[in-house]
């Protein structure tokens, strides 16, 4: 059978299963993407090395953990669509998009993005990348290497143990005895910094993190780290978990919280 008659048989067969649209309930943001088909984990896993498996994340998240195998093609990506022409070029394989989880965006958006520019056969796996980790560890990448162990992933709690509300952290980020982590973008940064000259700037780059890292241990100093809005940060806890460190806290909300906050009181005050 030729790669069209595949393509062709792929798409007959049913590959995205009725079982799937029979649990829309679950996926909130399918209603908003009409235009996408989504695609089963069980159907993923059985068509795996039929299909262009892409991970529409950051490379940070994407380097972090991710499907094995899968190629990633950031959503924001300048050269996205002309990524994916090369590939169909090349190929009729059905491509799947997959990204976080149930309640992230991306996947549907890279679909709908793909289709607008008449790239054809292409699907989400909008259940995400930790179901299929938890379902797949053997089939998962954590940090360069096959994750093997689910256990290995960080739960909701352990991330809840290290994240502290901004009022906490502003006031616990006072101590001498504190390394402070400013890791947002540049774009997000803006100019704007809630700890002035105490903070270090520092992009989500676990090579120029690891300078942080290794003085918190040797001064025996607690990293306080934070980002945007809270999110980068669920990344960032595998490479600090990686590297044994223990004393370390987030922003929940990220600066956008602190911010927040910030303006809500000055306008109380006019």
């Amino acid at each position: 059978m030729n790669m069209i008659s595949k393509a062709i048989a792929f798409l007959t067969i049913g590959f995205f299963a009725t079982s799937v649209l029979a649990n829309d309930e679950d996926f909130p943001n399918r209603k908003l993407f009409p235009e996408t088909t989504p695609i089963s984990l069980e159907k993923l896993k059985a068509t795996k090395d039929e299909v262009f498996i892409i991970d529409v994340r950051s490379a940070y998240e994407f380097d972090t953990l991710h499907i094995k195998d899968a190629q990633n093609v950031a959503l924001n990506s300048s050269t996205f669509i002309s990524t994916l022409e090369g590939i169909r070029k090349n190929s009729n394989k059905p491509i799947v998009f997959y990204c976080n989880g149930k309640t992230c965006k991306k996947s549907y958006k890279a679909a709908l993005k793909a289709i607008k520019s008449k790239i054809s056969s292409v699907f989400v796996f909008d259940a995400g990348v930790f179901d299929w980790a938890r379902a797949y560890p053997e089939e998962s990448i954590l940090l360069g290497k096959l994750l093997e162990d689910k256990d290995r992933l960080i739960s909701s709690a352990d991330l809840k143990e290290h994240m502290l509300d901004h009022k906490t952290f502003v006031r616990q980020a006072k101590s001498d005895d504190v390394i402070i982590l400013d890791i947002r973008d540049p774009v997000q940064r803006d100019g704007l910094q809630i700890f002035a000259h105490r903070e270090n700037v520092v992009p989500l780059d676990n090579a120029k993190l690891q300078k942080y890292v290794d003085q918190a241990k040797a001064e025996n100093k607690t990293l306080m780290i934070y980002d945007a809005v809270g999110k980068q940060v669920r990344w960032l806890q595998y490479y600090l978990e990686d590297q044994r460190a223990s004393d370390y806290y987030f922003m929940k909300g990220g600066a956008e919280a602190h911010f927040e906050d910030f303006i809500a009181k000055y306008r109380k005050k006019l």
